[in-house]
């Protein structure tokens, strides 16, 4: 399992900050050299990813000026910039519509820049040709209706560079309202895929907007860590709402946010700067992938690389969603279909790609909204056990392990 980080006991928002920085100080720099390569294939060099995270500060201190006082307390703990935490925290709102620079020079001049300031560099020789152009991910929420158990779940695999499997963490945290949280994130991160004392769970699908990065909205990540506050799908749908239209700061980059709560809901929220939008389920189940499907916003897509197989895994999704009443084994089993190769739901390391474009399944989760409890798969899921990671709260059942089979 991955390293459990448990800031629950401390007395302020800095103090959190400040274990979650110690604990992780080694996880987080493997973060930093992640998206330093990553901003420099996009011709972003570092000094200039962390001076653009830090232009977000004041939008993050209007959601929740706690979580500034926490990134500062992460970057003390650390060892690293208050800049550097900001560029991960908004790596997002930094990355470009297309993920890539057009212009090689750029990346070239970037990754220089890098060197000269003492950055390591992953890799030691790559094709800024092939650098990573699409994240993948895919996710699948089920209501209390059409689950085998009478309660909602939440499911997805977290498709990226299989690099940052090394950089996750498992993190016990708490939000304003003190309820406790539990989410698996990229070291120095505040917050990805989780669960609450409450049984609210989300998740996260990257999308990717024209107007990414047009204006300093919420970064997604703090979105999520704002939102693991809420109690339930009515609650999330509320704070969008307040975030977009009562505080007038809407949001930074394109994501969508699938939900499910202990009431029996699931919903996925899509989110970008041109506003945000709701998918409903269809007979009680809603799957998602990596690109826009409500109406309102299709027209915000982004051109995508050809290695995206967004369209296919939906399709695919959508196949398992009929398998109703759906529960654990079925979910499980949706997050290890491997029925295209490469670009399947559940997506292997393609060795004939370069390493620096590699996308793959780095992890599975499975989320039971009540009584609340997490599954996570530790590696791409048709290899390992779904194994199960003790909540921040007290569960009231003991989870056993999903096996292979």
């Amino acid at each position: 399992m991955f390293p459990c980080i448990n800031t629950l006991g401390a007395a302020s928002a800095h103090q959190r900050g400040l274990i979650y920085g110690r604990q992780a100080q080694s996880r987080i720099q493997h973060s930093v050299v992640t998206y330093a390569r990553l901003f420099a294939a996009c011709g972003i060099d570092w000094a200039s990813a962390c001076e653009r995270g830090l232009r977000f500060e004041s939008v993050i201190a209007q959601v929740d000026a706690d979580l500034m006082d926490e990134l500062r307390g992460m970057a003390e703990g650390s060892g690293q910039t208050l800049g550097s935490l900001m560029a991960l925290n908004c790596r997002t709102e930094i990355l470009p519509p297309t993920f890539f620079t057009d212009e090689p020079q750029l990346a070239h001049a970037a990754l220089a820049a890098n060197h000269a300031a003492g950055l390591p560099d992953w890799l030691a020789q790559a094709s800024w040709d092939s650098a990573l152009k699409d994240g993948e991910c895919t996710a699948m929420g089920v209501t209390a209706a059409a689950s085998q158990s009478g309660q909602a779940w939440l499911a997805q695999n977290w498709d990226w560079m299989g690099r940052q499997r090394e950089a996750l963490v498992v993190l016990h945290t708490q939000g304003p309202s003190g309820q406790s949280i539990t989410t698996l994130t990229e070291a120095g991160m505040l917050a990805k895929i989780g669960i609450n004392q409450s049984g609210f769970a989300i998740g996260l699908n990257i999308l990717r907007s024209v107007r990414d990065g047009s204006r300093l909205g919420v970064p997604v990540h703090v979105l999520l860590r704002h939102l693991l506050d809420c109690r339930s799908v009515v609650q999330a749908r509320e704070r969008l709402q307040a975030l977009q239209t009562d505080l007038g700061l809407g949001f930074g980059a394109a994501s969508n946010v699938p939900c499910a709560d202990a009431q029996g809901q699931a919903v996925c929220f899509e989110v970008s700067p041109a506003g945000w939008a709701e998918l409903a389920p269809t007979d009680g189940v809603v799957v998602h992938t990596n690109h826009f499907v409500c109406e309102t916003l299709v027209g915000e897509q982004a051109p995508v690389g050809p290695g995206l197989s967004s369209h296919s895994r939906l399709a695919t999704a959508g196949q398992h969603a009929l398998q109703t009443p759906i529960g654990q084994a079925g979910l499980a089993h949706f997050l290890r279909d491997e029925s295209d190769g490469f670009l399947s739901i559940c997506r292997s390391p393609d060795p004939s790609v370069p390493p620096e474009s590699r996308v793959e399944s780095v992890a599975g989760i499975i989320m039971q909204t009540y009584p609340p409890a997490m599954w996570v798969a530790c590696d791409v899921p048709s290899r390992v056990a779904f194994e199960p990671v003790p909540l921040a709260a007290a569960v009231r059942t003991k989870p056993t392990p999903i096996g292979m089979h």
